[in-house]
């Protein structure tokens, strides 16, 4: 028997072949058979991490024991069992994953990375909403040079990361653009920023036109200067400070400005009664009415706080896909009234997509999420009476999955995933409040905090490396913050107002 007549004999003929064409085709399939059962040569990635707990995120929600994840060019490109992956690939760089979970960075939906974090914690804590901002806080972010807000950024950067925070969405209160941009690029952190904008006129003698005009071109400015991408860390939003300070012409070029550029549009709004009262009194609407009235609601806003809301505007911000940060931190100690008037579980039950923030370094006072976590999961179990409420899967969702979806980014981040971007955190297991290790969702939310962060990676690097950032000096930044922050506080004419004297 021919070699030709023998491979026909085990895979069969085409029809209609005949002679050397024969031959030539039970070749051809031959070959692709032998091919198609040879084992691959390793594809090469940047990292593997092998041998871990993975917890994914990904739609069935997948706890993988001995898991692996591999990286390459800042992409995930392999998740699940290690003994499956590690043949597979060839690594630069493997990290054994046995005393780690697997998680994806954690998404701060809103914090203020300038103005509060030199000067934290010296805003009294028993001071009322309108001390606190226009008495302390607005002195204190006026005081504040170029360089203090570049020195600035990089320190909130560097404690949301050392807390497993990879992506941050800004208050929008930054005052020197450029400077923070360039100190968040730096430390390699992912983020969307935004400059103080805002142009109502509160006194006869201000041109309310020309204070438009100029906010306007502010967010133009940084939209251009700043424009985004998949593969874009730090790029710029139309931010409004919010509440009232924004009149309706700047919240129409915000909107069209967000749209035009798919960006998206940040504001604070109803952390307290004022501002409801001054929509009703002066427009005739609750906030989110008058918002929605406008047009400018919609996917591409996250509105902060949105603690003092009717059941309506509950139901607009639903109908409008509108996303709402919740900072249950800053609640807590701004007394705000979360837990007697936050219709939080109802925002919930009618699918606004809730995010978590931490808020600012005087008011939540700490870049930990998992802190925040903790607290939204408990607050309105206690109120309610309801332990239904919060449970810790759906907060830490929040504070992943709902964050990535605010910022926009729900294609790229908030899970590991193949294809997302490799924004990845190794949870220390060695620790006492990870053991033993029974409901890693549960133990994440109500057990550990950001203490247990060793290892961060943003989009495939690593920028924390054994509890310390790898791309600044932890060290020199701090002395710098210390010597920052007096002198801050000096130009401002404020003193610590401590009831305890420091000797």
């Amino acid at each position: 028997m021919t070699c030709a007549a023998s491979i026909r004999s085990c895979f069969g003929t085409p029809p209609f072949a005949s002679g050397r064409v024969q031959d030539l085709i039970a070749a051809s399939l031959l070959n692709r058979r032998v091919m198609e059962h040879a084992p691959h040569p390793p594809a090469d990635v940047d990292t593997l991490i092998r041998d871990a707990l993975v917890l994914t995120l990904d739609p069935d929600r997948r706890i993988i024991r001995d898991g692996a994840v591999a990286v390459r060019d800042g992409i995930i490109v392999e998740v699940g069992k290690s003994a499956e992956i590690t043949p597979r690939v060839r690594a630069r760089e493997v990290i054994d994953g046995r005393r780690f979970l697997v998680a994806p960075g954690l998404v701060n939906g809103h914090v203020h990375v300038t103005g509060e974090p030199l000067t934290r914690g010296f805003v009294p804590d028993d001071s009322g909403w309108y001390s606190n901002v226009f008495e302390w806080l607005v002195p204190l972010y006026e005081a504040q040079t170029e360089e203090d807000e570049r020195l600035a950024a990089q320190l909130a950067a560097a404690e949301l990361l050392r807390n497993g925070v990879t992506s941050f969405l800004e208050a929008g209160t930054i005052r020197h653009l450029d400077a923070a941009v360039d100190g968040l690029r730096e430390i390699g952190i992912r983020g969307r920023v935004a400059q103080w904008a805002q142009d109502r006129a509160f006194s006869p003698d201000q041109d309310q036109a020309a204070l438009t005009d100029k906010a306007v071109r502010l967010m133009q400015a940084e939209m251009e200067r700043y424009p985004g991408g998949v593969e874009t860390l730090i790029s710029a939003w139309p931010g409004l400070v919010g509440h009232m300070t924004a009149t309706d012409d700047l919240w129409r070029e915000a909107s069209s400005l967000a749209r035009a550029h798919g960006a998206g549009i940040t504001a604070h709004m109803s952390p307290v009664e004022a501002d409801p009262d001054w929509y009703l009194a002066n427009t005739g609407r609750r906030p989110i009415a008058h918002l929605a009235e406008l047009g400018v609601l919609g996917p591409e806003v996250s509105l902060t706080h949105a603690v003092h809301l009717d059941d309506a505007e509950v139901e607009l911000l639903a109908q409008t896909r509108t996303n709402v940060t919740h900072c249950p931190m800053s609640a807590l100690k701004g007394g705000y009234g979360a837990s007697v008037s936050g219709k939080f579980p109802e925002m919930a039950a009618k699918g606004v997509n809730l995010m978590l923030g931490t808020d600012g370094n005087n008011n939540g006072n700490i870049g930990d999420l998992m802190r925040a976590m903790f607290v939204c999961a408990g607050l309105f179990k206690d109120a309610r009476r309801d332990t239904s409420l919060f449970p810790a899967h759906q907060v830490l969702t929040m504070a992943t999955l709902n964050g990535a979806r605010g910022m926009g980014l729900s294609e790229q981040i908030g899970s590991l995933e193949v294809g997302k971007r490799a924004d990845i955190v190794l949870h220390d297991l060695d620790r006492p409040e990870w053991r033993p290790l029974t409901d890693v969702v549960s133990q994440m939310v109500w057990s550990a905090d950001g203490r247990g962060v060793h290892t961060v990676f943003v989009d495939g690097v690593k920028v924390v490396d054994d509890y310390r950032c790898t791309k600044v000096d932890e060290g020199a930044l701090y002395v710098r913050a210390e010597e920052a922050g007096k002198a801050i506080a000096g130009r401002a004419g404020l003193a610590n107002a401590g009831p305890w004297p420091m000797v």
